[in-house]
């Protein structure tokens, strides 16, 4: 069984077979360790370095001479030209030559014998010229026996301690009703993919000690498959495009390429993400209809929206409203920003109660591309600062945007007002930094005017009922991620580009300081950026880097590099564990690719042809019939092997050699382990 096809799921099969059969076979099929980047699920190993292959014609020319030589040895054998008859001696002491000559018996057992003898000759020389090798690679009934065997055939049924549908681990601690419970709902048909893998993660939570162990218990006896529900109630997508494993957390993009330029452990295996190379951060390049959107960002959010739905995993995705990232019911909060359907909002200074923290995420999200921004007199951050703090102390609330861009515009009568109820309040060091405000309105190298540029984008009627902060509308927070929550936003790109592109850099600076104060680092959370046109800043990359020790990592899709600035561009590729370069990639994104995959070392044979000179006459004569003949001088092949360092992957084969639908992959999982560059099929 391959795996779970579209719209297929453990359990929900629409077949004859028994209930629950489809979900035992799945559960049942070998997963074993392999190297990152392998889809595990039925996955048979290969050898790391590729076994010697004999060449082929070199192959068929030693069986025919070791067949000549055979039949040679026979022949002067049997007609007494090696030492006579001695070979014959066995036979003889059994059947005389008079009984051969006189009874039918005595010529079979000569002929028996021969035939044992010829047997003899034909293993010894067969094995001299490799006949069984010759037979595995081109005799037709050998392929089909091999394409037979490597066929998908239901694995043999496991014993009652090793079969994972009886639950072994709970009855090894002695929670025999409970693994009743569940190899029944298993049995029947009740329990599918996305439940095993959630009560898997409730148990290894009473493991850890966070779940009381009584609790487990009651709620399975209880509620069977459907204990410990996501806080949606959902179990499972209303349809799936790609497949994917649960038991390992891996979905499947493609199939590596039998190439030589692939590590041979690879080639010819299933090529799958999972948490553990998400969470070092991915970045992707190529250009429009590469299929980043639908071979990669889509089953990748697929895969997170399983996994949210397992308690394993919180999601954020994020893309223009067009883009086809997965159904809306995929999703628990669909955020359509610019839309005036939107049932949900962003909180525009992410959840926070801290001036200080608030104004970073606004700063880095405003001006945080800009280079003139951090080369002014005084930081964005501290001038946001100036502002937010004093009004938080006067409202217990944030500015919205009009009033935000109305004190950075340096208002007299909101400013003054703002100084009066601090005033008024006693806050006097806040009161310093409303009249530090004001001294500064104006001055050279002041990054208000900046602010208030950026701030008129979202200062827009389209955005009017968004990023409310009188705490009448239901803004997301990115504090949820502490949750097993599936977050979709829809940028406005086409309508509103600036602002969509302020907005995705203010959901990934909220994002990268959200999850590294989580409680819970066990759940795996992850943002995935459709289009990262322009959010890769200075701070950014920083924060990227920091993501791994937090259980958490980015998507960046990139049409190109240049969207990037040039001093960012190293940096960021280092910054990820896995690159990935779709075809039609830019030679100049083929050279960042090519430097940061390195080099390696590669055996180069060079073969040199030179002429042959003849000294003699008869030689002469020969070389100049062949020349007459074939039209070329005799020459002599002279070849040298040598060790060189070449590029992994040149940036003019990334550019012009990768076929469409292909992409190049490195990958790097959280224990360090690597993969180098592979090419790999995402059609299949």
């Amino acid at each position: 069984m391959p795996g779970w096809g579209p719209g297929a799921s453990p359990g929900g099969s629409v077949s004859a077979r028994p209930p629950g059969a489809d979900f035992l076979d799945w559960l049942r099929t070998p997963r074993p360790p392999a190297l990152p980047g392998i889809w595990r699920f039925g996955h048979r190993p290969r050898p790391e370095a590729e076994p010697e292959q004999t060449p082929g014609r070199q192959l068929v020319s030693g069986a025919v001479i070791a067949l000549l030589v055979g039949w040679l040895f026979w022949s002067l054998l049997y007609n007494g030209f090696l030492w006579g008859d001695w070979w014959l001696l066995p036979v003889r002491a059994l059947a005389p030559t008079s009984l051969k000559e006189s009874t039918t018996w005595g010529t079979a057992t000569f002929y028996l014998y021969y035939a044992i003898v010829i047997v003899l000759v034909a293993v010894v020389v067969g094995r001299l010229g490799r006949w069984p090798e010759l037979w595995r690679r081109y005799s037709p009934w050998s392929r089909t026996r091999r394409e037979t065997t490597s066929s998908a055939s239901p694995p043999p049924a496991p014993t009652p301690q090793e079969d994972p549908a009886q639950w072994p681990e709970l009855r090894a601690a002695g929670e025999h009703a409970v693994a009743d419970r569940l190899a029944d709902e298993a049995f029947a048909g009740r329990l599918r993919d996305v439940d095993h893998a959630r009560l898997v993660r409730a148990w290894r939570s009473v493991q850890s000690g966070q779940l009381p162990v009584e609790t487990f218990r009651r709620d399975v006896l209880r509620d069977g498959a459907a204990a410990f529900p996501h806080p949606s109630g959902r179990r499972d997508l209303p349809a799936r495009s790609v497949p994917h494993d649960l038991a390992t957390g891996q979905v499947r993009l493609g199939a590596t390429l039998d190439d030589a330029r692939n590590a041979y452990a690879y080639r010819t295996a299933g090529f799958a993400l999972g948490s553990e190379l998400l969470a070092t951060s991915l970045v992707a390049v190529g250009p429009a209809g590469s299929g980043k959107t639908g071979a990669l960002v889509r089953p990748v959010a697929e895969a997170l929206c399983l996994q949210a739905l397992a308690g394993r995993a919180a999601v954020v995705v994020v893309g223009a409203e067009s883009a086809g990232l997965g159904r809306a019911d995929n999703y628990d909060i669909v955020i359509r920003l610019g839309h005036p359907d939107s049932v949900y909002d962003l909180d525009l200074y992410g959840g926070t109660h801290d001036a200080e923290e608030a104004a970073t995420f606004l700063a880095e999200a405003l001006v945080g591309d800009l280079p003139q921004a951090s080369s002014s007199g005084r930081r964005p951050s501290t001038v946001l600062a100036q502002v937010l703090g004093p009004f938080r102390a006067v409202h217990g609330r944030f500015p919205s945007v009009a009033e935000l861009r109305l004190l950075l515009d340096g208002s007299p009568k909101h400013l003054a007002a703002l100084r009066a109820a601090l005033a008024a309040a006693g806050h006097s060091a806040l009161l310093r930094d409303v009249e530090s405000r004001e001294r500064q309105a104006g001055q050279p190298g002041d990054a208000a005017p900046l602010l208030v540029d950026r701030l008129a984008l979202l200062d827009r009627p389209a955005f009017a009922d968004f990023f409310d902060t009188s705490g009448e509308g239901t803004p997301f927070s990115f504090r949820a991620l502490d949750h097993p929550v599936r977050v979709r936003i829809e940028l406005p790109s086409r309508s509103h580009p600036d602002a969509a592109r302020v907005l995705a850099r203010l959901v990934l600076a909220q994002f990268t300081a959200s999850v590294l104060v989580r409680g819970d680092v066990s759940l795996f959370a992850c943002l995935a950026l459709d289009d990262a046109a322009g959010v890769v800043t200075a701070e950014s990359v920083r924060g990227i880097q920091s993501l791994r020790s937090a259980h958490a990592g980015v998507l960046l899709a990139l049409r190109t590099l240049d969207d990037v600035p040039q001093e960012l561009r190293a940096p960021l590729l280092g910054a990820v564990g896995c690159r990935m370069a779709l075809s039609g990639v830019a030679p100049r994104d083929g050279q960042d690719f090519a430097a940061a995959w390195g080099t390696e070392w590669r055996e180069i044979r060079d073969v040199t042809d030179r002429q042959i000179v003849a000294d003699e006459p008869l030689t002469k004569v020969s070389h100049f019939l062949r020349k007459a003949i074939t039209g070329k001088a005799p020459t002599a092949q002279s070849v040298t092997v040598r060790q060189v360092e070449r590029e992994r992957w040149s940036a003019s084969e990334l550019a012009h050699a990768l076929p469409p639908g292909h992409a190049v992959v490195s990958l790097t999982t959280v224990r360090g382990e690597h993969a180098p560059p592979l090419l790999v099929d995402l059609r299949h």
